[in-house]
Parts: C-alpha cells; structure tokens; sequence
C-alpha cells in the first residue's frame, strides 16, 4: 500500500493557431528549453482560467466559499456598510480604519476619498472573511456614531480578530485552499499552495506566424468605395502543449479542513475528513483536461480538450516529465514515423520507464488517450473513471 500524498497530472493539448497567452508586447511568450524555442503558456494563466471556468465541475459548484482578488476589496467593504443601514461618512471611516490597522496594503493612505480605499496591488480574500469585517465594522460603527471613535474603535478591536477570522470555515476561499495566499497583514492568515502548476510548453520548437488583417468600414463600402476601418496585425502560434500539475494532498486537506498536514493519513482521521480534497482533485482533473486558456477566442476559437492526461499518485516527492522534451521533437521524424503527439507519448513512456529503472518508485498510474498507446504500469480510463480514481484514493488514503 502507498500513500497518495502527492498527486501528479501530466497532459498534452493541441492549440492550432491561436494566441493562448501574450507577453508586455502583445506576442506569444516564450520559454527557451534544451535546443529550441518554444511557446509557453504562463502557470498563472492556467490557473485563472480553471478558477473562473462556469461548468459541470466548476470550482464554485464544489458549494465551499469563494475568494474576491481586487485591489478595490476596501471599497467592496464600505459599500456592504453602507447596505447595512451606515452613513457613507461612516462606512469610509471603517474601511480606512481597516487600512491603517494593517488588513491589506497601505497603498492608497495618503490619497482622498474612495481613491484612498485603493490598495496598491490585487489582494486575495475569501467571502467569508469579507462577510465578518463587514459585520463587525457594522456592529462597531452603530456603537460609535463618531468617525473618529469609529476608527480608533476599529483598530483596538482588529488587534483581536486575527483569531477568529483564522477560525472561520474555509475563511480565505477555496482559491487560497488550492493556490495559495501570501499576505503581510497582521490580521489575515496566510496560505500555503497545495496545488502546484507548471508553465506550459510546447513539445516542439516555436511555430508562429504574424497574422496581417483589416477591418471593413461597412458605411464607407456602402458609399461604393473601398477602404478599411483599419490595418492590423497579430502574432498567432501552434502547438502541441505539455502541462503538469501537483497536488499536495496533506497540505489541500489541511487547508480544506483545519487539520495538521502530517495528521491527513492518520489511523484516528477519518476518510470524510478527505472527501471535500477527493472532491477537489476530481474537478481538478476535469477543469485541467477540459477548459481551455486563451486571448482572442473570438477570433481563433482556442478550445481544446486534452489529448492525452497521466495521473500518478504515490509517496515519493513528484517529478515532471519535461526533461522527455529536452530535445524538441521534429515536427516530422521519418526514423520514428507516427503523428507528433503519438511520438510525445512514447518519449513520456521512455522517460517513465527509465526512472522506474533508476529508482523504483512504486507509484500507482491511470491515464487517458486519444490514440493507441501505453504507458508502464498504467492502466487506461475515461475521464469520468479517472477522476473519480483520483477522488477515491484520496479519500480512502491509500491507492
């Protein structure tokens, strides 16, 4: 028996030309590996994507809390107190109260106004965490009609928070649960990441190609002349992708639930305290085969499903398997013939079994696939059977 403390998913997408993540200058970012060029889609980007996604197996439908990132989260704050029967005078005076006691960056202190409730860079709170301040503040701007008693009030009784926000259920979001929350408040808690993503890249060299366009001027082409609204262009890539995600199981469950990480496989924890982190894994798994990153989609319709997805689950430290693709695959190979993706999964398959070989670890592994391939030691599933593979090992604790 092997522990599944970590959770290792590896995949490969196809992305014909399509724009799935610019750089400052508007083109496809880059990543230099091995012999070539490739083109990468960033691991915050990934992430977005999967955290927005509106499906099935959205995060949101999980029923846990969500979080709010925004550098306005103050401003969200004085107009809940104001909801809540407090005068706008009051309300501001509470949110800057919040400000200066140390809840999120002091980036808008010497500004006036609402621009004063602007922090100087996107801050991470969940729902719950909100929803408290908002009552608090409320209850104390009720008892301290003055707003300067209002924030001196505020600032006493933020010394004594810390602890029962950090009480509070799921209190940071499940987006902190699952990606982690570094703050430098003295009140919010901070979130170690259970789920590490990896910047993907594709198997090959770059392929890009500058896309020259124009746009039409309908009212002008109905006055019988020719002529454009404008002349554009834009950089497009294609591609064949390799991800890779980890999930650390301990840390997930003691994020969802409270409890130390070393104490998730405990004999004395029970299975249900891992069935919300089983749960997670099997939505993860299906936002990571099914939901596609990518700017432009009107124009280029990036979506695309997994061709390909590996899970391992097991007790060793993870491992990508990008060093596979140190060597960009030829886009035509007439000594190892066979569509591109094909030959990425052989070359995933020989890089499996030459760790199996150097170092024996005994992982367990299930995958899915498009095309007639193998993989050492695993055995083939659909989506629907993989991810709930993934959820039931790490509920019962063991795979």
């Amino acid at each position: 028996m092997s522990l599944p403390r970590f959770i290792q998913i590896h995949t490969l997408h196809t992305y014909p030309a399509a724009l799935l993540n610019r750089d400052d200058a508007g083109l496809a970012k880059r990543l230099p590996l091995g012999n070539a060029v490739r083109t990468r889609i960033s691991s915050q980007c990934l992430k977005r994507h999967w955290r927005v996604a509106e499906d099935l197996f959205s995060l949101a439908h999980l029923e846990v809390p969500m979080a709010i990132r925004s550098r306005g989260t103050l401003e969200l704050i004085s107009r809940r107190i104001q909801e809540n029967g407090i005068d706008a005078v009051l309300a501001q005076a509470a949110a800057e109260a919040l400000r200066d006691a140390g809840l999120l960056d002091k980036g808008g202190k010497e500004k006036k106004g609402e621009d004063a409730l602007k922090t100087g860079q996107a801050v991470l709170l969940g729902r719950p965490e909100i929803d408290y301040l908002v009552r608090r503040c409320s209850e104390l701007a009720q008892a301290h009609p003055d707003a300067k008693a209002l924030k001196a009030e505020i600032a006493k009784a933020m010394k004594d928070e810390k602890k029962n926000i950090e009480a509070l259920k799921h209190g940071s979001g499940l987006e902190s649960a699952l990606f982690g929350r570094m703050v430098t408040s003295d009140i919010l808690a901070g979130r170690e990441a259970a789920v590490y993503v990896a910047h993907a890249f594709t198997v090959h060299k770059q392929e890009v190609e500058n896309d020259y366009f124009t746009v039409v001027d309908d009212l002008v082409q109905e006055a019988g002349e020719l002529g454009s609204a404008g002349i554009f262009d834009t950089e497009l890539a294609s591609g064949l992708y390799y991800g890779y995600v980890v999930v650390d199981v301990p840390q997930l469950v003691e994020n969802l639930e409270g409890i130390q990480a070393a104490d998730c496989f405990a004999p004395a924890t029970p299975a249900e305290r891992r069935e919300l982190a089983g749960r997670v894994v099997q939505h993860l798994l299906h936002l990571i085969a099914t939901v596609s990153p990518g700017a432009k989609r009107g124009s280029t319709a990036p979506f695309e499903w997994a061709k390909f997805m590996l899970v391992e689950a097991g007790d060793w430290q993870p491992c990508s398997l990008a060093g596979a693709f140190h060597d960009a695959l030829p886009l035509a190979d007439s000594e190892h013939p066979g569509p591109i993706r094909q030959r990425a999964v052989a070359r995933m398959a020989q890089e499996i079994a030459a760790m199996n070989d150097a170092y024996g670890a005994p992982l367990a592994r299930r995958f899915l696939a498009l095309d007639s391939v193998a993989i050492p030691g695993a055995e083939r599933l659909n989506l629907a059977a993989l991810a709930d593979w993934a959820a039931a090992i790490v509920q019962q604790g063991e795979c």
